[in-house]
């Protein structure tokens, strides 16, 4: 488990450092940066309470953990989205977004789902062939 912790944060910090890089080529900063505060704001005030909520009033025992981890993946990739899924009007160039980027995160959250219970189901087998007699 420590190793993969620290693949996941050697990744993590690596990624950041291609992000910095790449801000270095950005002409409009402050509008990356309000962006950026917009989606730490978002995250903190609308994201993370929701998640937390659900995951109080819907979950109950081991599960909880896992459905907020999921919910968690959901809102961050509806976040990210955001901006495709509620640009205004018709494309003038085809080739701008040239992807159904609706049905595209549509997957995506199926996906998360379809982890999750997967996962979920795995674990509840995991404990049920550890117990005595069962």
């Amino acid at each position: 488990m420590k190793v993969l912790r620290a693949l996941a944060g050697t990744a993590g910090v690596a990624l950041m450092g291609v992000g910095a890089f790449l801000l270095m080529d950005v002409r409009d900063l402050a509008g990356v940066l309000v962006w950026l505060g917009g989606a730490v704001v978002l995250h903190d005030l609308v994201i993370a309470p929701a998640v937390l909520l659900i995951g109080l009033l819907l979950v109950r025992g081991a599960a909880r953990g896992s459905v907020r981890g999921a919910l968690l993946v959901a809102g961050a990739t509806t976040m990210v989205a955001l901006p495709v899924l509620l640009r205004p009007g018709k494309k003038v160039n085809s080739s701008v977004l040239p992807l159904d980027y609706p049905r595209n995160w549509l997957i995506a959250l199926v996906a998360v789902a379809t982890v999750t219970v997967l996962w979920l189901a795995v674990r509840s087998l995991g404990r049920a062939r550890r117990r005595p007699g069962g």
